[in-house]
């Protein structure tokens, strides 16, 4: 797989306009014209920057990791470095919007360079791209206009600093309206975390617990076609738990009902679970339970 390295690298590649700074560019499209069309067939490749892109009009599939997505009028994509892109030639890139792509190192010696890294939409696929209501739009493509202004201006020292502070700005409003998103579709999330719980029980169910210990949320989420960040995100903000907890919190169901076979050590019911250390199961049971896997087994017993 090919890998770019540089920002230049990348958009000769691509056949797109030489970018006016080393290691940002910004693409806009002006009233009845589109944005300049890439090559239109790629096999898997990568690069060292950041992208974040409006999409208005967009014709067929790209592949982006795993998925593949259809692009919808007022989709905001973000992409973060060394993601997989692919497409096709079924893919007809004439569309309107913008798009902004810069090199990571660009943000060195910035705050923006540490908060970057907490915005968890860049770990989203793209087919849980932020949809835009008309308003949300307008307030993303003034803040761009901004950024546009000030990268087609003569560079001085203040430069930098006015295009940082602007993409902070731009970062903040899409994780405001993210929050929206996840709110709006409260059926998407309880669709998601129906099929996480049916996930774990097919793998329970499976056998494969014993084999392969406790899955992991990247796994579970492979599976339903998700990215882990944002199945984590959205039953966040749903169920008030993130994916990490609803599966410790099956763990901790499935373990009561085996604590209650007489049979059964604390030992043996962390192995069946999964765990490689009873000690940890223990330490996971009384921190959700409030007493230990043996108290519980006790209390039970009282009653």
């Amino acid at each position: 797989m090919t890998h770019f390295k540089t920002l230049s690298a990348y958009f000769d590649y691509m056949k797109l306009p030489r970018p006016e700074h080393p290691m940002l560019s910004v693409l806009c499209a002006k009233a009845d014209d589109f944005l300049p069309c890439p090559i239109e067939n790629s096999p898997p490749i990568s690069n060292d920057c950041y992208s974040i892109s409006l999409k208005k009009i967009i014709h067929g599939n790209l592949n982006y990791g795993r998925t593949k997505y259809d692009f919808a009028n007022g989709a905001l994509i973000f992409i973060a470095p060394r993601q997989v892109l692919q497409w096709d030639n079924s893919v007809v890139f004439e569309q309107k919007g913008f798009s902004i792509n810069f090199h990571e190192d660009f943000l060195k010696g910035t705050e923006l360079a540490y908060q970057i890294k907490k915005f968890g939409f860049f770990s989203y696929h793209v087919n849980e791209a932020l949809h835009l209501s008309p308003k949300e739009e307008k307030q993303i493509e003034s803040i761009v206009a901004h950024i546009e202004t000030e990268y087609h201006n003569n560079q001085d020292s203040f430069s930098k600093d006015i295009i940082i502070s602007q993409l902070s700005t731009l970062f903040k409003y899409a994780n405001r309206y993210y929050e929206r998103q996840f709110l709006n579709r409260k059926e998407l999330s309880k669709d998601l975390l129906y099929q996480f719980i049916q996930q774990l029980e097919t793998y329970f169910e499976s056998g494969e617990l014993q084999e392969k210990g406790i899955p992991s949320i990247e796994e579970i989420a492979a599976t339903m076609l998700v990215s882990q960040r944002y199945l984590s995100d959205t039953l966040k903000k749903e169920t008030g738990k993130t994916s990490s907890e609803h599966l410790q919190l099956y763990l901790i169901d499935e373990a009561k009902n085996i604590l209650l076979k007489p049979n059964k050590s604390v030992s043996e019911v962390a192995y069946e679970l999964g765990f490689e250390y009873p000690q940890y199961f223990s330490r996971l049971f009384k921190k959700k339970e409030g007493l230990s896997p043996t108290a519980y087994r006790e209390k039970y017993k009282m009653n």
